[in-house]
């Protein structure tokens, strides 16, 4: 099987495929006097992107009664949540969590299916498996008397992390409420929504590690719970405290493995996409987006096409696609600098011929000075000297992802997002790649380079590449307590009123979870203001 070989069955659920799936794009006049009858929309809408974001508008928007037509630079629909195959092993190439799948459970259940009936699911144990340099060894739990003995194997009192996980807890149901459920945005539609009583709730005038710094005395615990915040690719030593409502999110909701992997999520969607008559063009990169009089107007297409929209939804990430598409001057462009880069990643993929029985489905490796690591990585740009690791070993959960009695190991320390001043070579990453391998083996994976028979990596550079993503990043925008609070640019352009984003550039941010959700709100923003 190739290296870009997808899962059996993709080709039927429009996954992966030349040809436009399955609606031709146009709207006849009879078509649009049928809706205009039934009181649906007759707009026109491009989504610009088939990340999960979307995916998640185009399949609202559809919901929704919109005509909606999807355009793909790449060969198959999924954007960073990917997938390789080579020699019988199988890897999640981008994402390999799934968290709060209720928020992809709406997607289905607005069309009157269930998400069950297109993808199978299971919630893992431990969640994950954390390694220190001393040889210590903590899982996470999220039952509490499991979680307690783990918390005394480092000398932690278990009240402690209980009253953590309540503090964390508070933070995100005062999250949910408005910033997640209801799409918030700007300034006036928080205090519109909170109101001034509720801000001190948030904690903003401590960091996320000095949040959990208050509760939980011991490094293991904090390096622990401060690395919650690479879900969204960030630093807890600048995010702002109310991060630390990260936690809950499996803590109350658990954490999650896709049968076969977590492309299979993909394939799900692209069956329901299927189902209402979404269009999808793959291998139709857009090159430009058409202005007419202070609107957009359409998308022009690597191969010359000419499409028009009456609205249009960019998954490309916002400063790309100001740039790139919309060829905004320079004084745009710095105007959206408080949007800085997430980071990127060393995305490490490697086919074993053994298996390493002491790892877990999900591990960390911690660096032996986390604040350390996040400074370098966040404030210096640089490569860390002492990383800390994610390690995925999905055969421990999954057999059917490597051949029998081997390991197929997914690695990924996160790095700065690319310094177009001051790049970094592919040489450096390959550099910093045997300094990868060095700390596995140094941390229980004896022998691990003579036990590799298959090997893939991917730096910021082809990670910008293949995504278009800004500098390389994985996470979209940071969230940074002193640059931008941890919010992210708005969902409706604030120079083009039918122009909209999704993805995790935009509030609320990172993770397949919140883009999910980001591509809802963004159709429940764009069926409003239609109707305005």
């Amino acid at each position: 099987m190739g290296a870009n070989a997808i899962p059996e069955g993709a080709n039927a659920a429009g996954i992966e495929s030349r040809s436009v799936l399955p609606w031709s794009g146009a709207v006849s006049g009879a078509n649009r006097e049928r809706k205009a009858q039934a009181g649906m929309s007759t707009k026109r809408i491009i989504v610009i992107g088939a990340g999960l974001g979307g995916l998640s508008a185009a399949i609202s928007l559809a919901q929704a009664g919109y005509a909606v037509e999807v355009f793909e630079k790449n060969r198959r629909i999924g954007g960073k949540l990917n997938v390789l195959q080579e020699g019988g092993y199988s890897f999640d190439l981008g994402p390999s969590i799934l968290t709060l799948p209720h928020l992809f459970e709406r997607l289905f259940e607005r069309s009157g299916k269930r998400m069950r009936d297109y993808v199978s699911i299971r919630p893992l144990r431990p969640h994950w498996r954390n390694f220190f340099e001393d040889g210590t060894v903590v899982d996470l739990y999220p039952e509490p008397d499991r979680m307690a003995a783990e918390a005394r194997k480092v000398g932690e009192d278990p009240e402690a992390v209980r009253r953590f996980l309540e503090y964390a807890g508070g933070l995100y149901d005062l999250v949910t409420a408005g910033y997640f459920e209801q799409g918030l945005d700007t300034a006036g539609e928080f205090r519109r929504f909170y109101g001034l009583g509720q801000f001190p709730k948030f904690d903003l005038f401590r960091t996320m590690h000095g949040g959990a710094k208050r509760y939980l005395k011991t490094r293991a615990m904090q390096d622990i719970f401060d690395y919650f915040i690479k879900y969204v690719g960030s630093s807890a030593y600048h995010a702002p405290a109310f991060m630390n409502c990260l936690p809950t999110i499996q803590f109350r909701h658990d954490l999650w493995y896709v049968d076969g992997g977590l492309y299979h999520l993909a394939i799900a969607l692209g069956r329901l996409m299927e189902e209402l008559g979404v269009a999808v063009h793959l291998d139709c990169e857009v090159t430009e987006i058409r202005k007419e009089a202070g609107r957009v107007a359409g998308v022009v297409t690597r191969d010359g096409g000419v499409h028009a929209a009456d609205i249009l939804v960019s998954n490309m990430e916002v400063v790309p696609a100001y740039e790139r598409l919309l060829r905004e001057d320079a004084s745009f462009l710095r105007s959206l600098s408080r949007f800085e880069p997430a980071c990127s990643g060393l995305v490490l993929e490697l086919g074993l011929d053994c298996q390493y029985p002491q790892l877990a489905h999900h591990n960390f490796l911690f660096s032996g000075d986390q604040r350390r690591h996040f400074h370098t990585v966040f404030r210096k740009r640089e490569l860390p000297p002492d990383p800390t690791l994610y390690l995925v070993a999905a055969s421990r959960t999954d057999p059917t992802v490597a051949p029998a009695g081997c390991d197929c190991l997914k690695v990924l320390p996160h790095i700065p997002y690319i310094d177009d001043e001051h790049p970094l070579t592919r040489e450096d990453y390959l550099e910093f790649k045997e300094r990868v391998m060095d700390k596995l083996e140094r941390m229980g994976l004896k022998a691990l380079r003579r036990h590799v028979v298959f090997e893939h990596c991917w730096t910021p550079l082809d990670i910008r590449e293949q995504y278009y993503s800004n500098r390389g990043a994985i996470y979209g925008v940071v969230c940074d307590r002193f640059k931008n609070l941890a919010f992210k640019a708005p969902k409706q352009s604030t120079k083009y009123p039918n122009l909209f984003f999704v993805g995790g550039s935009v509030n609320p941010g990172g993770g397949m979870p919140m883009v999910v959700l980001c591509g809802q709100n963004v159709a429940r923003k764009i069926v409003a203001w239609d109707r305005c």
